[in-house]
């Protein structure tokens, strides 16, 4: 697989991944779950990002797989030399036609559990992904290979593998139950935008690495926010609250495209007017600006790290907000978003004339600073 196409991949993923109403939310599942979130290291999922990690491309790529690690050691070790299975070609051949296939393969074997050594298919998930930028597909590709999938897993005892590894997953969901405050920030974001989401559901891998995105589902009145993450970082020359702002930010800024989104395209005209001399806003010399090819999509992105830094400033001390404004200014610039400190400032002054209230109301005036 060709490392620098998969890297502008990861770039335009978060806003390019697309579910269809494939999905089922019975009025038991809405009851079960509305207002709640889960974090999990789903069994079926596991196993495809294992089969995955042991292909040839998979090998050949860190930003795909997560190759650092005992965890990744241990992959390779039980189940390497199942590598030339033919399913294991299969997936390969697949992901060297697309990189998207990563996403197809991934992100529908939640569509299935394991019930034995069979996979059975889910009542919630039918197809959860179908397409991804301008790439579609229509059969799901688990229940074309559930067979082989079935039979690469009795094999290579996967089972037994992931019942091992138990603990260690449980470790990773206790972490992001401890330290990525989920519940905190859906709450602040449904205080400060009109939107109201159902559900989340975290799915992490210790096999992910660069490779984050966010689907949205909405089935039966009842909308369900998917983030496939890694797991969380822990820097050792950072302190605890260091390390649990740069984990806050990933996952925030993912989260908050949902609240964002919806008054953005309501004022997308102005926006993209405001917007359009991408001289000004972006640096088209930077990695993935092509993924931003209107005033819209480079507002949006400015927006959720802006609301970040809000976010930050209500929740942490002077000191720890300081720090995070710098660099997340600095940040921003190396991603090609040069005028991250003057969008903040002016959304921080909007916000103080306007407390109390919605921000999906603050958008006029705060458009107006820059005609």
């Amino acid at each position: 697989m060709n490392r620098k196409l998969f890297q502008v991949l990861l770039l335009l993923l978060p806003f390019c991944v697309q579910a269809q109403n494939k999905v089922n939310f019975s009025n038991a599942f809405k009851k079960q779950n509305q207002g709640k979130y889960k974090i999990e290291i789903h069994q079926v999922k596991e196993l495809v990002h294992i089969m995955i990690a042991i292909t040839a491309s998979g090998r050949e790529n860190d930003d795909m797989i997560q190759q650092q690690g005992q965890y990744y050691k241990e992959v390779l070790n039980h189940f390497k030399p199942f590598s030339n299975e033919k399913i294991i070609k299969t997936f390969d051949s697949l992901m060297n036609v697309s990189p998207y296939y990563y996403i197809f393969l991934t992100g529908n074997a939640i569509s299935y559990d394991f019930n034995g050594g069979r996979l059975q298919k889910s009542k919630i998930y039918d197809f959860p992904a179908t397409g991804v930028a301008n790439m579609k597909i229509t059969e799901n590709p688990i229940t074309r290979y559930k067979a082989e999938i079935e039979a690469f897993a009795q094999r290579s005892k996967f089972r037994e593998f992931y019942k091992k590894h138990q603990p260690f997953y449980d470790s990773i969901i206790a972490e992001y139950n401890k330290n990525a405050n989920l519940g905190k920030q859906w709450k602040w974001l449904e205080k400060n935008f009109d939107t109201k989401i159902g559900t989340y559901l975290i799915l992490c891998s210790p096999l992910v690495n660069g490779l984050n995105y966010t689907t949205e589902f909405d089935d039966n009145n009842f909308r369900l926010i998917q983030m496939v993450l890694p797991t969380l970082d822990k820097y050792p020359n950072l302190n605890e609250l260091q390390n649990e702002i740069l984990n806050t930010r990933v996952m925030f800024t993912e989260i908050d495209h949902n609240y964002v989104n919806p008054p953005s395209n309501a004022n997308a005209t102005a926006i993209n007017k405001l917007f359009a001399d991408r001289s000004i806003w972006i640096d088209e010399k930077a990695n993935g600006a092509f993924a931003y090819p209107n005033g819209l999509k480079v507002f949006n992105e400015y927006m959720t790290f802006g609301v970040f830094l809000l976010y930050c400033k209500e929740y942490y001390n002077a000191a720890a907000y300081e720090r995070t404004y710098q660099e997340t200014i600095q940040l921003m610039k190396e991603r090609g978003f040069p005028k991250m400190k003057e969008f903040t400032d002016q959304l921080l002054a909007t916000g103080s004339q306007m407390q109390g209230k919605k921000i999906d109301s603050w958008y006029p005036d705060f458009l107006k600073r820059f005609e």
